[in-house]
């Protein structure tokens, strides 16, 4: 604590003239009694509380005196120190990922944005950069010194549900950067320190985390098949908690009517899988748990069936176990010889002709190439957040060999700096190996990938699929015009030159013309199914003039709060008196 003005000290003569006005004044009157019967009684209760008559005697001095003490700190401006944002400038990075709403009294989100609006009062006219998370991070402001617009910006930060996808906002916050001493808050979840780029002595990075006690309860896999008659479901429950966790798990239909609903306990940090047979035929199923927990974004989960199973072919010069992993996962699959396979125009075509990915009016699935070399192929398997590998994680495949990719084909797995798995803007999943040349068959992944993909390619039928929050993806769809809406039928976007945009908050949605309509679901990625452990902490230093800067918080308003409660308290004193007094 100091003084900021310890000149106006002098003015702590004042209270000392007021006391020694007191002890000199007249202390008693003359007064005749007509008696001293009560004299002795009346001595006797002033021994008994000496303090308390004295405090009721000159209650008005005191009140006087502590007034006066009061305005005279007041005039010398106490204040106490604190520490504030540092450097030239201040970046803030939020994450808008869709753990972000977990929380108890409330999220982590909207208590990093009311930590975020308490520092702008900090910034001291320093300009501010905020940069939301996600597949495409975005500069909501660049170096803004306007506080009004700075907390409007805060104020109108909302959850896309997308994964943060951190690395990339770290990168757009590096450019921002150059040689400028800045403060850089990051506002997320959990960020290990590995992540952060510490190059630059320049930069002094400050991670907010959310709580560390949050428990989750999540529907980590829901699936659903029928062979139109009856509808099999899977259900995935994955408890990250310490203790058993009793749900409640209910699959309802597109009416909302129950079909399945069953008490199921969770041993701690385990997952258990459930799986419902001959159930009511349904083209549309939703899971929920009913679950006390600190995140309810993942209690719920939705899938498309098709009533119709679509028409599998697979060329005969495929790989044996390519054949019969899909006629494993669908008995009506079909071995046609190479030279028919264009024949089939209203079937789904598993080949390696490359001629077909423009022969085909629907999407194919491309193993391997008949028009390429194979390439020498390093590294480990990676794969981006793409609803194909739901289900099958490629993980610790080995890959000798590769084809070369196409260049304007989206890659969604890779080989080291390879493409290993692409799709094309019509939706035809191509995978850049031969079967032969990798291990993958050894690996429960492999039939995974194969229901994963017949299960895309088959709903491209009746609907566009799976989504992920805001994911920007080429449809097959008829020439007209075409809208999204939800399922209370309110437009949410227009599909142009048959790009779609999926909406952001997950759920089932409807893509509509004039003539025809096709559904399609927006799903969480895996990663927003799983909450981790909160971390705060602050690295690096950055120095203002050889010192970190402190801001000094003045303690005035406190004191003449507190000098209008004791005059409003005098005055009383004074009234009860009696103002002739």
């Amino acid at each position: 604590m100091g003084f900021s003005q310890i000149l106006f000290s002098w003015t702590a003569i004042i209270p000392v003239i007021v006391l020694l006005y007191y002890f000199f004044r007249k202390k008693y009157i003359d007064q005749t009694v007509s008696s001293t019967l009560f004299w002795s009684e009346i001595m006797q209760e002033t021994r008994v509380s000496p303090y308390l008559k004295q405090l009721q005697k000159n209650a008005l001095l005191f009140l006087q005196l502590l007034a006066l003490l009061l305005l005279v700190l007041a005039l010398m401006n106490p204040y106490v120190k604190k520490s504030t944002i540092v450097g030239a400038q201040t970046i803030f990075i939020v994450d808008t990922s869709a753990t972000m709403l977990a929380g108890k009294e409330q999220s982590t989100f909207d208590a990093h944005k009311k930590e975020m609006l308490s520092l702008v009062g900090q910034l001291n006219g320093r300009p501010v950069t905020l940069i939301t998370t996600g597949n495409t991070p975005k500069a909501v402001l660049q170096q803004v010194t306007n506080t009004k617009d700075i907390e409007k910006a805060i104020q109108e930060l909302e959850v896309t549900y997308e994964t943060a996808q951190m690395n990339k906002a770290l990168d757009v916050a590096q450019a921002f950067v150059g040689d400028i001493p800045t403060s850089i808050y990051v506002f997320t979840d959990a960020l290990d320190k590995k992540h952060l780029p510490m190059e630059k002595d320049t930069v002094k990075w400050i991670v907010k985390g959310s709580a560390k006690d949050l428990k989750n309860v999540a529907i980590t896999r829901f699936a659903a098949t029928t062979d139109g008659q009856t509808t099999m479901a899977l259900v995935q429950l994955q408890n990250d908690t310490d203790l058993e966790q009793r749900v409640t798990l209910l699959l309802q239909n597109a009416e909302n009517n129950k079909v399945v609903s069953e008490d199921i306990t969770l041993p701690p940090k385990e997952a258990v899988t459930k799986t419902f047979k001959d159930l009511p035929l349904e083209d549309t199923l939703m899971a929920t748990i009913a679950v006390d927990d600190d995140y309810t974004v993942d209690n719920s989960q939705t899938v498309l069936l098709q009533t119709t199973t679509s028409k599998i072919v697979v060329d005969q010069s495929m790989h044996q176990l390519i054949q019969k992993g899909f006629q494993t996962i669908n008995s009506s699959v079909k071995i046609i010889p190479s030279l028919q396979i264009a024949d089939n125009q209203e079937a789904t075509v598993v080949t390696n002709q490359t001629a077909l990915l423009k022969k085909m009016d629907k999407p194919i699935v491309l193993f391997g190439r008949d028009d390429a070399e194979k390439i020498e192929a390093k590294g480990e398997v990676n794969t981006t957040s793409d609803a194909l590998f739901a289900f099958s994680e490629l993980k610790d495949i080995y890959v000798s060999t590769v084809y070369p990719g196409f260049d304007n084909y989206k890659t969604i797995a890779s080989v080291g700096d390879h493409p290993f798995i692409q799709r094309s803007p019509k939706g035809d999943l191509v995978i850049l190996a031969d079967i032969a040349d990798t291990d993958w068959p050894l690996h429960p992944s492999f039939p995974l990938f194969l229901w994963s993909a017949e299960q895309q390619l088959s709903e491209s039928i009746g609907s566009l699929g799976i989504f992920t929050p805001n994911e920007q993806r080429a449809v097959a769809l008829k020439q007209g015009d075409w809208s999204v809406y939800s399922q209370d039928d309110q437009f949410l976007s227009s599909i142009t030159n048959g790009l779609l945009t999926a909406p952001m908050k997950p759920g089932i949605y409807t893509a509509r013309s004039e003539d025809e309509e096709k559904r399609l679901i927006v799903q969480l990625q895996a990663q927003e199914r799983v909450i981790q452990k909160g971390t705060s902490y602050t690295l690096g230093e950055l120095k203002e003039n050889g010192k970190e800067e402190i801001a000094k918080a003045s303690l005035v308003p406190w004191l003449i709060l507190l000098i209008l409660l004791v005059l409003v308290t005098e005055w009383e004193v004074q009234r009860r008196r009696g103002f002739t007094n």
